[in-house]
């Protein structure tokens, strides 16, 4: 995002954090709220360009805000809402996909005070890897000409009882209203979302079998020292690597694996 609108989403993400702070708030329920305004905004591009109309005053694209969804939804998210209209976004596209994350971040706060936080980023990684190795489950997920009612009740055949909450909330409100994204973009972009919460960085850890605790506290510590940040392991086993562990923060790729060196031996030979 430029200047306006990266300035506008700082000062949504410190209301959010204010009203999260306040136990009485249902976070649950605005974080469905505010993902009922982004579904709205999204659809409705008229309204949002109304709404992110630089020539308009603030305070009126508020009161506009206030009228149309005082009554559809709680006070708390008509009050954050209204507060992000009163700012100035470089596009109109900027306050919907501003307000899609504020949606997610309350959701993973939500599960961050009921203790849940880690279970929800390993369920997200989890589900990317499962979707990576099934076609067909891919091309259900994202076949444009499926329902979102179906594509719902396949999510919760496969999610419901078996994941967090939380996690079934995100990952349906990902498939069924994509925004253009690729549904591994779309479940990365959760992930480091989910990191976030915690200033924390996200490595994807590939071994050949898994990691002992010890081995996955002392990875993590010298990640930490590396990088300068706490880090969240997402564990993956693939045989296929042949030993060691291959690390993969962000572009950065440390590649520790037989496989690996195997390969840039055989790259030095060809070369």
């Amino acid at each position: 995002m430029n200047g306006a609108s990266r300035e506008a989403l700082a000062a949504a993400r410190e209301r959010l954090d204010a009203l999260t702070d306040n136990t009485s708030v249902d976070v649950a329920k605005l974080a469905g709220e505010l993902a009922a305004v982004t579904a709205l905004l999204d659809r409705e591009v008229s309204l949002r360009r109304v709404l992110t109309d630089p020539a308009q005053a603030g305070e009126a694209k508020a009161e506009l805000a206030t009228r149309l969804l005082s009554g559809q939804v709680g006070g708390e998210a008509v009050d954050l809402v209204s507060g992000m209209v009163r700012s100035r976004w470089s596009y109109s596209r900027d306050l919907v996909d501003s307000l899609e994350e504020l949606a997610n971040t309350a959701d993973l706060t939500a599960a961050q005070q009921a203790g849940a936080l880690d279970d929800v980023e390993d369920e997200v990684f989890r589900f990317a890897r499962i979707v990576q190795s099934s076609t067909e489950l891919r091309a259900a997920l994202t076949d444009k000409a499926a329902t979102v009612s179906a594509k719902s009740e396949l999510l919760r055949s496969l999610l419901g009882g078996k994941a967090n909450p939380a996690t079934e909330r995100l990952i349906v409100r990902l498939v069924t209203q994509p925004r253009g994204r690729s549904l591994e973009a779309g479940l990365e972009s959760l992930s480091k979302l989910a990191a976030a919460r915690r200033d924390r960085m996200v490595a994807v850890v590939t071994s050949a079998v898994p990691l002992s605790d010890q081995q996955k506290q002392r990875l993590g510590a010298v990640l930490a020292k590396l990088y300068g940040r706490q880090m969240h392991l997402n564990l993956d086993v693939d045989p296929t690597v042949l030993g060691g562990i291959s690390v993969r923060v962000g572009d950065e790729v440390i590649n520790g694996t037989v496989a690996g060196r195997l390969d840039e031996a055989a790259r030095r030979l060809a070369g």
